[in-house]
């Protein structure tokens, strides 16, 4: 999925796209309280004729309590327009286990409500010899609760073992005070313990993404996140053009180094610029042009011809210099400019 296509030739990210599927940590909210600007961009793009859907990772609240949460920032949503990764997860483990049977869940609210909800019975303990485990974050997730899942996993799948099923593996999650671990910490802690790994419901695996676009019925989507390896690279594995926002966990220093599989089809400050013209970039000899913004690769060097007036088309122009020569970011001299951030 390149940067720069011919489909954002000096057309808004927006221009006809009918259904906008955001991500919800980092792109609306941090913690309890509304991102800059995400409210009313995202209401704009319901009052232009657009669908609006989220596809959330995290697994702590039930779709019910998130569609709750965001109408009381202001944007009226509906339980059926959250998808899940509980809900990916709740697919996952009907193929691979009898209906009604046992399922130890390490996770909070909204995971049990989903495994519940699937028709299997809730168990916290190794001891009730459960059919699979089911992990996803929440806040009070401890060792107790890891510790039983190391215990009812400590047979290889292979060998005659249970699944075991992650919402997602997210390495952290932001909040209101900064970037907390997130669920990919928590199940990283009980594959030390039982050297096994845990099959992905979330992003960035694509069916997520492919039962969202069905759900809301999208003929051409675009999917709003702050992450590379889950937002961005989900959103390319399943073939739906992608925005990043820098209000989130992913800085300028990892958008350069994005490798092919994890490239945005948008780079954005935030969500006003939806609306506004995407710049187109002009290669002029060696040298990658995004308005007034002008980067060079010189060998083993980027050098910054032109600052320009914007600190995003800068970032622009040096993401397209960069990923067009297919070379890895750490064989480049890369000016500070260029990661410093200021977003």
């Amino acid at each position: 999925m390149a940067l720069f296509s011919r489909r954002s030739d000096g057309v808004a990210p927006l221009e006809g796209v009918d259904v906008v599927l955001a991500d919800l940590d980092g792109v609306v909210y941090a913690g309890p309280g509304a991102l800059p600007h995400a409210v009313e961009s995202l209401n704009r793009a319901v009052d232009e004729g657009r669908r609006l859907g989220f596809i959330t990772n995290n697994a702590s609240r039930t779709d019910a309590s998130v569609a709750a949460h965001l109408s009381d920032l202001g944007i009226p949503t509906r339980a059926d327009d959250v998808v899940t990764s509980p809900q990916a997860a709740m697919s996952l483990l009907a193929d691979r286990i009898p209906a009604g049977s046992t399922v130890l869940v390490v996770g909070g609210e909204g995971l049990v409500v989903e495994v519940e909800k699937a028709g299997f019975v809730v168990t916290r303990s190794a001891d009730d010899a459960p059919a699979a485990v089911v992990q996803g974050f929440a806040p009070e997730v401890g060792w107790t609760q890891l510790a039983e899942a190391a215990f009812a996993l400590a047979v290889p799948e292979e060998e005659g073992g249970i699944p075991w099923i992650a919402t997602n593996t997210d390495w952290t999650i932001p909040q209101a005070r900064g970037i907390a671990p997130g669920n990919g910490t928590l199940v990283s802690a009980v594959h030390t313990a039982v050297g096994r790994l845990a099959t992905v419901a979330g992003k960035p695996e694509a069916p997520i993404f492919h039962a969202a676009v069905a759900r809301f019925g999208a003929q051409k989507p675009l999917f709003l996140g702050d992450r590379l390896d889950t937002d961005i690279m989900g959103a390319q594995a399943a073939g739906i053009d992608s925005a990043i926002v820098l209000t989130g966990i992913d800085r300028p220093k990892h958008i350069l180094a994005a490798p092919s599989h994890s490239r945005p089809t948008y780079i954005l400050s935030d969500l006003r610029e939806l609306f506004e013209p995407y710049p187109v970039a002009r290669v002029k000899g060696d040298t990658v042009w995004v308005r007034d913004a002008a980067v060079r690769i010189d060998g083993p060097d980027v050098r910054v011809v032109s600052e320009g007036g914007s600190d995003v088309d800068l970032l622009r122009a040096a993401s397209k210099a960069i990923w067009d020569t297919d070379r890895q970011i750490f064989g480049f001299r890369v000016p500070e400019r260029l990661y410093e951030d200021r977003f």
